[in-house]
């Protein structure tokens, strides 16, 4: 399946993105739970464009079928479809600058598998966190494409927590999706566009553990097959009085909103996992 799939990656990323619009009304017409997600996250977030949900359909497409160029091509052709806006190359250099490591944060926000790609080829190593799917086939297949010079994979576990904490302390870069839904011990509820969401505390342990800086980054997906335009940024400063996890969402929040078109609002990010107590009525006001 992979050599089929290095195969296909050679086609134009045009054609992954028309063909992945329409797969996204397909599974808009068929999933009634992507329908209420969407619907329900966007209302939630203040978004009530009718013209805003459309898009997000049309690009949450897209986003799943680029996939397969972006993991089965060379590393060098991924790199080369994004192209950095003013000031990404300066937040980087900064942030190498401290020499504790550097901690990426991404939402699922445009392509944001390409910008792990572009780093570990154009800067330095980097050590993603991923979460594995059930079935082995898949495992494989995931490990197959995301797997690059340079670019790590670590399940969230014990061990790989160890892997994130041992490249930080080699002066490495690590990269995290900070809107995924955490286990049972591994996350604090805070608001997350007005809504009690558990938030995962990984983000600030690196941080406090290490002194390794925290970079947001968002690549946005542009027309025609043109490629990606990657954004970086440091995280602004903490509010008093605000939580860490807050501090987060937060940040993410803000990132969402430049570009909501491109976030993945069909994600169940305000389930509560097995084991965990609900939220207090106090978090919806934090």
């Amino acid at each position: 399946m992979a050599y089929f799939l290095k195969i296909l990656a050679r086609l134009p990323l045009f054609s992954f993105h028309a063909i992945g619009a329409a797969l996204g009304w397909v599974a808009w017409l068929v999933s009634p739970r992507l329908r209420r997600f969407s619907r329900e996250n966007l209302a939630a977030a203040g978004f009530d464009d009718p013209a805003l949900l459309r898009r997000s359909v049309t690009e949450t497409g897209k986003g799943l079928l680029e996939l397969i160029p972006v993991w089965f091509r060379p590393q060098a052709e991924v790199a080369a479809l994004l192209h950095e806006d003013e000031g990404t190359s300066a937040v980087v250099a900064a942030a190498r600058g401290v020499g504790k490591g550097v901690i990426f944060v991404t939402p699922h926000l445009g392509c944001f598998e390409v910008t792990a790609q572009w780093y570990a080829e154009r800067v330095g190593p980097v050590t993603a966190l991923f979460s594995p799917p059930k079935r082995s086939f898949m495992q494989r297949l995931i490990l197959s494409g995301r797997q690059k010079p340079s670019l790590k994979l670590a399940r969230p576990d014990l061990a790989g927590v160890r892997a994130l904490f041992s490249a930080l302390r080699a002066g490495e870069a690590v990269g995290i999706l900070p809107d995924q839904t955490p286990r049972q011990g591994e996350g604090a509820w805070a608001e997350f566009f007005g809504r009690p969401a558990y938030t995962m505390t990984l983000v600030q342990r690196l941080a406090e553990k290490t002194g390794a800086p925290i970079v947001l980054v968002y690549a946005r997906r542009l027309s025609r097959g043109a490629g990606y335009v990657g954004h970086a940024e440091a995280m602004p400063a903490r509010l008093p009085g605000e939580t860490p996890e807050r501090h987060l969402n937060r940040a993410l929040e803000d990132l969402i909103r430049r570009c909501p078109s491109q976030y993945l609002w069909s994600y169940n990010r305000y389930k509560r996992p097995a084991g965990v107590e609900p939220p207090q009525p106090s978090v919806s006001a934090q």
